[in-house]
């Protein structure tokens, strides 16, 4: 007898197509047999060891993060219910050209340090990899969700050039291809750029066509961090589209958005840029997060400049007080390339997490309200920080326009991303509720996107671009990566005020066949595994 019937389903089944009534048989932690309209026809139900009553709920694949930073909250957090509790069953790792895989020690050392705003300082994390292959081993051991893994090449460019502004050697490109390759054959799906971070925004363009050649050559995809989601946005988008299409490289687009003031109602004009390359044959794809704020780390916004040479230097220049008024003239009043070449305002930056203890009275207020409380200039509070706690602090960025939101997640290529930051006191909403508030907030109080069109987006068209044959669709001889939610009440319950509130309406998700969320709460089960990179198409 099987191992579980889920009885009367409304299933969604990740295609787009109209939902339809189904018995939904699962065993071995696969769909064995879908019995569509089972009731009404009068035929047989089919039987199993648990039935499982899914009347009034939607029965749909488990959603896919296309956009997430759980690299090493996976490891630390075995409960994982941020994402758990959401219905996602996959979340896509490596993301902004900066992880933990490939590295030596020192590079390890440097990228722990730059990136510490988004998964912590990695104290209570044993390092016992160093190659892309062993980090997904480790992931194997058991983890809450599934995980796919992108090659960093901010990471690996640390690892083979530094963090020094400098073009590479051929010897050193070599070895990057060389690194890729590996990376690609151990199981990666792709590789990621961080063109804002450093130092992967020291890679010139004919350095990155180079890697996604061979990214292409393997059947992965690229996905860049571009160099500007502010005063030249469009035409950073324009350039990726463009060195994917010399490289031969699928391109999804990392968190797609129109931000800042200077974009404001510009999304339209991204949009036509994408048909345009979507007419002329370009295999594109894109992720959103279903928010206006954005997040990142304090030290992102700095000058490239100011980041050369790694963690140390950054802070000896922040340090020295003829430096750091170079930093804040090009930040405040020219419009620094780590702030997208517009000018900081101090009144949109909120301080979301820190490091050290006995900063928490930043947390939850922007840096000119902190300001104002010391009687001190914005950059005054901004540099101490980010001294005293060694650039460790994440902030959100509100920036973002609403009207753009809508038009580019009703673009036929989107995906859904949650670029969730799980770190610190007071993290973005994003990382607790970006797939229900798809669901309560786009799809069933504003009517943005139908449920079925949404349900997609998250679930069939990002596993079509992992490449992933099995998963991503309610199909029989699929994974049973599946999400039981009521449609009537989904909804995320985190908010900026109160971010790690959970959602509702989402009483059952299971991972490869198994319950991690059964009547709305967290079990023990860990049934996440590594998901590498699928065959190259013959």
């Amino acid at each position: 007898m099987e191992d579980l019937v889920i009885r009367d389903a409304d299933v969604v089944d990740g295609t787009g197509a109209d939902s339809y009534r189904a018995d939904v048989v699962v065993d071995g932690g696969r769909i064995v047999s879908i019995v569509k309209e089972a009731a009404a026809a009068g035929c047989q139900r089919p039987k199993a060891v648990r039935e499982l009553d899914a009347e009034g709920l939607v029965l749909s694949p488990g959603f896919i993060d296309m956009h997430a930073h759980s690299d090493l909250a996976l490891l630390r957090d075995p409960d994982h219910s941020a994402k758990a509790a959401q219905g996602v069953t996959l979340e896509v790792l490596g993301q902004d050209g900066l992880s933990y895989a490939p590295v030596d020690d020192r590079t390890l050392d440097g990228v722990r340090r730059s990136i510490a705003g988004w998964n912590g300082s990695g104290e209570d994390i044993d390092f016992d990899w160093r190659s892309v292959g062993e980090y997904l081993d480790r992931l194997d051991r058991g983890i809450a969700v599934n995980a796919a893994y992108l090659i960093p090449q901010g990471t690996v460019r640390a690892l083979v050039v530094g963090w020094d502004d400098r073009e590479a050697t051929p010897a050193e490109l070599d070895r990057m291809r060389q690194l890729v390759a590996e990376g690609l054959e151990q199981g990666a799906v792709g590789m990621s750029s961080g063109l804002t971070y450093t130092p992967g925004m020291y890679a010139k363009n004919a350095e990155l066509t180079e890697l996604c050649r061979v990214v292409a050559s393997y059947g992965g995809y690229y996905c860049p961090h571009h160099r500007s989601y502010g005063a030249g946005a469009l035409e950073a988008y324009a350039e990726m589209v463009e060195l994917s299409r010399q490289a031969g490289c699928p391109l999804h687009l990392a968190h797609a958005t129109m931000n800042f003031g200077v974009n404001e109602g510009r999304a339209p004009e991204l949009l036509a840029l994408l048909d345009e390359a979507l007419a002329a044959g370009a295999d594109l794809t894109l992720d959103t997060y279903p928010y206006t704020a954005g997040c990142t780390t304090l030290v992102a916004l700095l000058p490239s400049w100011a980041s050369e040479g790694g963690p140390e230097e950054t802070l000896r220049r922040l340090t020295d007080d003829g430096t750091a008024e170079r930093i804040r003239h090009e930040l405040e009043a020219v419009g620094s390339d780590g702030c997208h070449g517009v000018p900081v305002d101090w009144d949109t930056i909120e301080i979301s997490g820190v490091g050290g203890a006995g900063l928490g009275e930043y947390v939850g207020r922007t840096v000119r309200e902190s300001a104002a409380l010391r009687g001190e200039a914005p950059w005054a509070t901004a540099r101490r920080l980010l001294v005293e706690d060694r650039l460790a602090p994440a902030i959100l960025q509100h920036v973002g326009h609403e009207e753009n939101v809508r038009a580019i997640m009703r673009h036929r290529v989107h995906t859904g991303g949650s670029d969730g930051i799980l770190q610190g006191t007071k993290p973005h909403p994003r990382a607790y509720g970006t797939f229900p508030r798809y669901l309560g907030q786009y799809v069933r109080e504003l009517g943005v996107l139908s449920l079925e069109e949404c349900v997609a987006r998250l679930t069939g068209r990002p596993a079509a671009r992992l490449r992933l044959p099995d998963r991503g669709l309610v199909r029989e001889g699929h994974r049973a990566d599946l999400v039981l939610f009521d449609p009537r009440t989904v909804a995320a319950g985190s908010t900026y005020d109160a971010p790690r509130t959970p959602p509702t309406g989402i009483p059952y998700v299971l991972v490869d066949g198994r319950f991690v969320i059964e009547d709305g709460r967290r079990t023990d089960v860990l049934a996440g595994r590594a998901v590498r990179r699928g065959p190259v198409a013959g």
